[in-house]
C-alpha cells in the first residue's frame, strides 16, 4: 500500500492538487508531516473529486514515518558516486522496483516546496528517486512530481489489465494481411514491376511497424478482400 507523504508542505493549493493526482492513480493515503499550512477552501477547490483523500488525510510528526516498511525519498538535487544518499533511481526504475514489493507499507516522500528534503530526512529513506528535468529548472511542483511518479508505478502494475481489450495482432494474422495485400496488388495496374515491388515493400514495412489491434487487423483484411 502506497502513501504519499508531504514533509512540511507550505502551500494549501498544492495539497489539493496532490490529492487530485493521487485519485487519478488510485492512491488514497495522504500524510502531512508538520504542515505549515492548512487544508482550506483552495485545497478543496483544486482537489476536485478527491475530497475523500483530504477528509482522511493524516497530520502527524516525523515519528509517524516509523510505521512504514519502506521510505522512498524524492529529490531534484543529484549527487555523484561518492554521495550515495543522492544517487537516485529514475521513475521507471521505481515503478519496476515497487512491482516486486508486495504487502508492504510504502511511503513516497516529498519535501518542502521551498527546499525539498534535507540530508537528515534523506538519510531516513531506503532509497531516493529523481525525475529527469532541464538543467535550467530542475525542481518540479510537488503535484506534478507526484503525477509523474504515480504514473510510472501505476503503469507497471496495471497496464496489462487496462490493455486487455486492445490485443495486438499475432504473427499469423500479420502474415494473413500480407497475403491479402499481395493478392490485391496482383489485381492493380502498375506501369513497371519495380513500382509494384516498391509499393509492396512500403506496405509490408508499415504493417510490420504498426501496433494494430485484432479489431483493426480484421477491418483491414475485410477491406483487402473487397479489392477487385
Amino acid at each position: 500500500m502506497i502513501s504519499v507523504v508531504l514533509i512540511e508542505p507550505e502551500n494549501s493549493a498544492n495539497i489539493g492538487s496532490v490529492a487530485r493526482v493521487m485519485a487519478n492513480f488510485g492512491v488514497n493515503n495522504l500524510v502531512l508531516i508538520n504542515p505549515k499550512c492548512k487544508i482550506n477552501e483552495e485545497s478543496r477547490r483544486l482537489a476536485k473529486n478527491a475530497q475523500k483523500i483530504l477528509d482522511k488525510a493524516k497530520i502527524n510528526g516525523f515519528n509517524s514515518l516509523a510505521k512504514f516498511d519502506c521510505l522512498i525519498g524524492t529529490t531534484s538535487k543529484l549527487g555523484n558516486d561518492y554521495n550515495i544518499l543522492r544517487s537516485p533511481l529514475t521513475p521507471d526504475q521505481l515503478g519496476k522496483k515497487l512491482k516486486e514489493i508486495k504487502n508492504r507499507k510504502i511511503a513516497l516522500i516529498l519535501g518542502r516546496e521551498s527546499d525539498g528534503l534535507r540530508n537528515k530526512e534523506i538519510k531516513l529513506c531506503d532509497f531516493t528517486v529523481t525525475i529527469p528535468t532541464s538543467r535550467n529548472y530542475k525542481a518540479l511542483n510537488i503535484s506534478h512530481a507526484v503525477g509523474v511518479l504515480l504514473y510510472e508505478i501505476f503503469k507497471e502494475q496495471n497496464t496489462k489489465e487496462i490493455m486487455k481489450p486492445y490485443t495486438p495482432i499475432s504473427i499469423k494474422e500479420k502474415e494473413q494481411i500480407l497475403k491479402l495485400l499481395n493478392n490485391a496488388m496482383k489485381k492493380m495496374d502498375f506501369t513497371t514491376l519495380r513500382k509494384k515491388d516498391t509499393q509492396l515493400k512500403v506496405w509490408k514495412r508499415m504493417i510490420s511497424k504498426s501496433f494494430m489491434t485484432k479489431r483493426e487487423a480484421y477491418a483491414l483484411m475485410g477491406f483487402l478482400k473487397k479489392i477487385k
